[in-house]
């Protein structure tokens, strides 16, 4: 028997916020919203004898890039093939109905070797960062007026990262508590998680930059908050700075790609990730 794909609407989030509360995963349902919102054609949910029993999300970047995320299966119906047959269905949507040239997705150790068999190759690798408090700095409070993103910071995001994102950025920048710009030469933002802040994105071309932003960022945080910072490993000041902090690696990510690798971007000037489901 094989699970039924359908597409995820928002009468699912109920299931959706479940599955993510039993992996322990920090999104909120306002992070599920967005992933509709941005790729209504490109969520799905899997059912099991009528039952839901699995989520997957997609976000496309053009015809480049699209995104593989929340990918989850609740336990009652592991080692049912409802996890493959998420990813080939939405492998399937980018690849053939979509026509994207690269799909990519930050993997778990425990899904690689699945990931593996459907011909996806590592990249490069990841850590998620996690302070429990940040009494050595000073508290400024959340910033409730948005800083936009200027346009050649956009550009030079879409440099670092591969392709253009400008329509996640904005409606990320509509959910974070605090956002901050280096002019044209980076930004950064910080938003709520169900289990911690989360630190990101971030993009700076030079070390003191995104320092200072990073640095603001979580001063606008509650010293007793927790907060999650996604490092890529080659950005070695971004880790250094982590371990200065304080901040302690709980997780580790390898990016993978499927396809052609023709928006490879620079990991060691992304200060931080907007979220393994998104890149």
């Amino acid at each position: 028997m094989d699970p039924r794909i359908r597409l995820l609407t928002e009468a699912d989030l109920g299931f959706a916020g479940e599955v993510r509360e039993i992996a322990g995963w920090n999104q909120l349902p306002a992070d599920w919203r967005r992933f509709l919102a941005l790729e209504p054609e490109g969520c799905f949910l899997a059912e099991w004898e009528g039952q839901p029993a699995g989520t997957a999300t997609t976000t496309t970047y053009g015809e480049d890039l699209a995104w593989i995320g929340m990918v989850l299966v609740h336990p009652n119906f592991r080692r049912k093939g409802v996890g493959t047959a998420l990813l080939k269905h939405a492998i399937h949507y980018l690849r053939e109905d979509r026509g994207i040239r690269s799909v990519k997705l930050d993997a778990t150790p425990e899904g690689l070797p699945l990931y593996e068999k459907l011909g996806f190759r590592p990249e490069w690798g990841l850590r998620r960062w996690l302070s429990r408090d940040r009494k050595g700095l000073a508290e400024t409070g959340r910033k409730t007026e948005r800083q936009e993103v200027s346009s050649k910071a956009l550009a030079l995001d879409r440099d670092i990262f591969g392709v253009d994102r400008g329509r996640l950025l904005s409606r990320l920048g509509d959910d974070a508590f605090g956002s901050v710009s280096s002019g044209d030469d980076g930004f950064g933002m910080i938003r709520d998680g169900s289990r911690a802040c989360y630190l990101g994105p971030v993009i700076a071309i030079t070390a003191s930059e995104g320092e200072g932003m990073i640095r603001t960022l979580l001063g606008m945080t509650s010293s007793d908050r927790w907060v999650f910072w996604d490092i890529p490993d080659e950005n070695r000041s971004a880790v250094a700075l982590a371990e200065a902090l304080g901040f302690e690696p709980v997780r580790v990510l390898t990016r993978m790609w499927l396809g052609d690798n023709v928006t490879p971007g620079d990991p060691s000037r992304v200060w931080g990730l907007a979220d393994p489901g998104l890149g």
